[in-house]
């Protein structure tokens, strides 16, 4: 079993980590104090191969795959989740397209994402049902050639400056609920679609987060995402694979909290002596050392059981789940190595700190995770 990367994922690693502290640190700061979207450091990262990099290269993307996906996110994630989110969700809604669209819309809605032109959001979750998939509301009634599409969505990665959105919708009340559901890809500017931007957020502030109204916007029927009535297992397979990226997220911010501590515990000092020669101090860098192994592992036995042919979603659960709790550990680690100087804005971990809870709550909330590991478990 061999846990070394190969020489291609080395220099994307390092090139990804390159281009964040040069194009993304600068800005960082104004970009969440702001809640500033920021398209031109997208069109950037689209020009090296950074928006969609896990898309094949016949569809406009590198083709490097879910594992260097991931840590293409992990290292932007190093410097800052928001506008690292920025980048790697563009697709967001994508995945969908490439798993179960048909060849006319991968052609035409996947390179130009790929290329930075256009973005992707993912409409699922609604006002009174996240986690709960099988309770949304939205409605899409068959009219002639086309479908109408009615309803509300919240908390949409994207949802202001999206050119399109994979949205779900209920298209056969009558059957079982798991059985009721389609995909709709509908443009952003169609005619009954009012776009909110969501402001005040604790973290990845950056990133654009919307409620999308939807009051008889007609979509035609070419715009069927995949098969009628597989909406909720083309929805369920969408997030088994975007756990593996959340995950990643999980493993840059935390290193970057590890990075920031310990440096700030050798230039520090305490009662005569560097702040990390304390043992309370070792106690916590060496725990969120630990963590943040253990967790990058994980995240990449996950991505690499994605490229696959035998994908193990159980893994990007586990994952997802520990990648919010160990971020939100090396945060608080990091803001209590800082001391005082931690909870004001002129140090980057007290950032980390409120981007951190995030993780623990897209994607499906922790709870989520171990109520679907759980289940698995009781199963056998």
């Amino acid at each position: 079993m061999d846990f070394e990367l190969s020489e291609e994922m080395r220099m994307l690693s390092d090139m990804t980590y390159k281009f964040a502290v040069k194009e993304i640190e600068p800005i960082s700061h104004e970009a969440d104090e702001g809640e500033k979207y920021t398209p031109e450091i997208r069109k950037k990262a689209a020009e090296n191969g950074l928006v969609g990099a896990w898309i094949p290269e016949e569809y406009g993307g590198a083709g490097v795959g879910f594992l260097g996906n991931a840590i293409i996110t992990e290292q932007l994630s190093r410097v800052d989740l928001g506008i690292g989110l920025n980048v790697i969700a563009a697709t967001f809604g994508c995945e969908n397209l490439l798993y179960y669209g048909t060849e006319e819309q991968k052609k035409k809605y996947l390179p130009p994402v790929c290329a930075g032109e256009s973005v992707c959001a993912g409409a699922y979750t609604e006002p009174n049902a996240g986690t709960d998939v099988a309770g949304y509301k939205t409605r899409a009634v068959e009219d002639g050639n086309d479908y109408v599409i009615t309803g509300n969505k919240m908390f949409i990665t994207n949802g202001t400056v999206c050119d399109w959105m994979v949205v779900q919708a209920i298209t056969d009340p009558q059957e079982k609920v798991h059985k009721s559901f389609s995909q709709f890809i509908v443009p952003a500017d169609a005619p009954g679609i009012v776009r909110t931007k969501i402001k005040g957020k604790l973290g990845i502030r950056a990133s654009d987060t919307a409620e999308i109204a939807l009051d008889g916007v007609r979509v035609p029927k070419t715009n069927l995402v995949g098969k009628r009535g597989a909406g909720f297992y083309q929805l369920m397979h969408f997030f088994d694979t975007t756990r593996v990226f959340v995950a990643a997220q999980g493993v840059g911010l935390a290193q970057a909290c590890l990075d920031e501590s310990v440096k700030y515990c050798k230039e520090r000092t305490a009662f005569g002596m560097p702040l990390g020669a304390y043992q309370l101090s070792m106690k916590k860098l060496a725990e969120m050392w630990i963590q943040i192994e253990a967790l990058r592992n994980m995240t990449y036995k996950g991505a690499l059981s994605l490229d696959s042919k035998k994908p193990d979603y159980h893994i990007s659960a586990m994952a997802k789940f520990f990648a919010g709790q160990t971020a939100v550990f090396c945060a608080n680690a990091a803001v209590e190595l800082h001391g005082g100087y931690g909870y004001i804005d002129e140090y980057k971990v007290q950032k980390w700190y409120r981007d951190a809870k995030i993780l623990e709550l897209y994607e499906g909330t922790k709870e989520a995770e171990i109520m679907t590991l759980g289940r698995v478990l009781m199963s056998k």
